[in-house]
């Protein structure tokens, strides 16, 4: 008796005694998924999302203090010559929530140092870029208004949050955190001295808009003789509330490396 033959059940093309042999091989299983997660070490997509949430801050509300690594270099290290930074934010699981990634000119960083202009890339786990600091070129100097410093903020890309804004000061640095419509929602106040020695983290306060209640803080971490010494690659923490405004949280990241860039970005620290 002869063997049954398989049908197609009437559909041109298609035999099921000739199965696809691709299936195994689809190149989407080395994809993140949101199935599989993200990659290893890297934050997973919180539950559930606040409204009106940009997209690629969610990860933003359900955290009230990030770790933020910059990156060894080490062509700087051995030359000084400044390159870009490269910085990894964490929590405080130690799991990756951003990358971050300086976007600046090889002339403008060797002439212009700490005051020069750039732009910086903050990426998720997917290399998306969900977040967009613009610090515009400026002269530093405390004894005068006009040279005071900024940071634009704006996520996704081209849709600003806010602004973080250096307020004239003689004795310490202050800021005002201002979102998107130019109202101060926050201030960051500075200490005297904002020297990292001696073995002392540096912290800046970070306050309600009157200045009288402490809400969170930035922290320039010692990193050890040798890395202070010879590096600029800094470690920083900041805290904020979990309630915050993811928006307000992403604009105090800007304030956190407009800090970095201004205090401690040095070729060897000098």
């Amino acid at each position: 008796m002869p063997a049954a033959t398989p049908k197609d059940h009437g559909q041109p093309g298609v035999h099921e005694n000739h199965p696809p042999s691709y299936g195994v091989e689809l190149p989407v299983i080395n994809q993140p998924t949101a199935q599989g997660g993200p990659p290893a070490n890297w934050m997973p997509m919180p539950a559930g999302i606040p409204p009106n949430c940009p997209p690629g801050l969610e990860y933003l509300s359900m955290i009230d203090q990030l770790l933020v690594h910059q990156k060894i270099e080490l062509f700087e290290a051995i030359t000084g010559f400044e390159t870009k930074n490269k910085f990894k934010i964490r929590n405080t699981l130690g799991q990756d929530v951003y990358y971050a990634a300086e976007d600046s000119d090889c002339l403008v960083r060797y002439c212009c140092g700490q005051i020069r202009p750039f732009d910086m890339k903050i990426l998720d786990n997917y290399k998306t870029e969900v977040i967009h600091f613009y610090r515009p070129l400026a002269c530093q100097g405390c004894c005068f208004p006009c040279c005071l410093q900024s940071m634009e903020v704006s996520a996704p890309p081209g849709t600003i949050l806010g602004t973080i804004q250096q307020e004239w000061s003689i004795f310490y640095p202050t800021f005002a955190v201002k979102d998107a419509n130019g109202d101060t929602i926050l201030r960051i106040e500075g200490p005297f001295f904002t020297c990292s020695c001696c073995c002392n983290d540096v912290e800046f306060r970070i306050t309600s808009a009157d200045g009288k209640t402490d809400v969170g803080k930035i922290t320039k971490q010692w990193s050890g003789v040798l890395r202070e010494a010879f590096t600029d690659a800094d470690n920083f923490s900041i805290s904020f509330p979990l309630d915050l405004d993811v928006k307000m949280k992403a604009v105090l990241m800007g304030g956190l490396f407009l800090i970095d860039i201004m205090f401690f970005e040095r070729s060897g620290n000098n």
